[in-house]
């Protein structure tokens, strides 16, 4: 089966910017796109993205700043806006945008705050309910994709055939694809990692050592187990690479935004003090803290650490509070 030839990157982030350049080693033809004019133009000078410092991008990657002119030879359509960003992205699109000529990979990985949706159901909503979507999710931070360190992920999509097509676009030597049909599961797993990659964060800022943060990673797996089943998807999956791989590397690699985020937080900083400091860098697990507090109390899921890292974010919890509330919760056995 061929692979895409032609592709937009529909978002000039460090993530989506690194995808761009996997595609272009890839010798496909690769738009990226982004929705502030200002910051294409200098990208496309300097031939360097802010959020990839020190990385220099191919010259076969194009740059284009207007929305109809960046998909209208497209056939695969790389939606790498962050999530909560992701349906202003969407709005934009919709009036160019052809489902039976454009396929769409998602990157981003959240939950939105108020409606609850996941990536697809935010564009299903949009742009249709008849779409090709496959989302792509797992243990990638950017800075190291861009400078070719091996990195392997999951590509998930309810079409096979599509799943695979869009797997030998992106792959190579240094990117491998894993393919899985279980689009829920791949997509939850790739929400929820941020928000428990900020309680992470907070272990480390109190400094309480390596105990309690594989006592919180473990325990996280099955906090996003029982709410990914809750919605459909396939217990194994949080096993895999969109769900154990994507938590570790979240939880404990100094790329992390939202492992910062928590540091910050567990030093005794306020949530506005420290995203006010990182001006347009996105932690997503701030945002989907909310998202994913709000989605499992619908579902009925008890989430302990998604609700611990809710109260210390929007109610002013002590970080020692929240974790002496999970140290004393009722015994029970592991499994329950």
């Amino acid at each position: 089966m061929d692979s895409f030839q032609n592709v937009t990157v529909l978002g000039d982030g460090a993530w989506g910017t690194a995808l761009a350049m996997v595609l272009a080693g890839n010798k496909k033809n690769t738009i990226l796109w982004g929705p502030f004019p200002e910051n294409i133009r200098e990208i496309r000078e300097k031939r360097e993205n802010k959020f990839l410092k020190g990385v220099t991008l191919p010259e076969n990657i194009l740059f284009e700043e207007n929305m109809e002119n960046a998909v209208e030879n497209a056939e695969l359509l790389v939606l790498a806006s962050p999530s909560q960003y992701m349906r202003g992205t969407l709005e934009k699109l919709k009036g160019c945008f052809d489902p039976g000529r454009h396929a769409l990979v998602n990157i981003a990985k959240g939950i939105e705050v108020d409606s609850l949706l996941s990536m697809s159901g935010i564009c299903k909503e949009i742009l249709g309910k008849d779409l090709q979507y496959c989302a792509i999710s797992g243990p990638s931070h950017a800075e190291e994709v861009s400078r070719k360190m091996p990195t392997l992920v999951t590509l998930a999509s309810a079409d096979q055939d599509l799943a695979i097509k869009a797997r030998d676009t992106f792959m190579n030597p240094y990117f491998r694809i894993y393919t899985s049909s279980d689009l829920t599961g791949v997509e939850l797993g790739g929400a929820l990692k941020n928000v428990y990659a900020v309680a992470a964060g907070i272990i480390d800022g109190m400094g309480l050592g390596d105990n309690p943060k594989a006592a919180l990673m473990t325990r996280a797996i099955a906090e996003m187990t029982r709410l990914g089943i809750s919605l459909g998807g396939d217990e194994r999956t949080f096993a895999g690479l969109s769900g154990i791989g994507d938590l570790i590397v979240t939880c404990t690699s100094k790329h992390s935004r939202n492992r910062y985020v928590g540091e910050e937080l567990g030093k005794g900083r306020k949530i506005d003090e420290i995203t006010s400091e990182m001006g347009m860098t996105v932690a997503e697990g701030v945002k989907t803290a909310k998202s994913a507090r709000d989605l499992a109390w619908k579902c009925g899921v008890d989430t302990p650490i998604v609700n611990a890292v809710y109260d210390v974010i929007y109610k002013g919890k002590a970080p020692e509070d929240a974790v002496t509330e999970l140290m004393t919760r009722r015994a029970r056995a592991e499994n329950e």
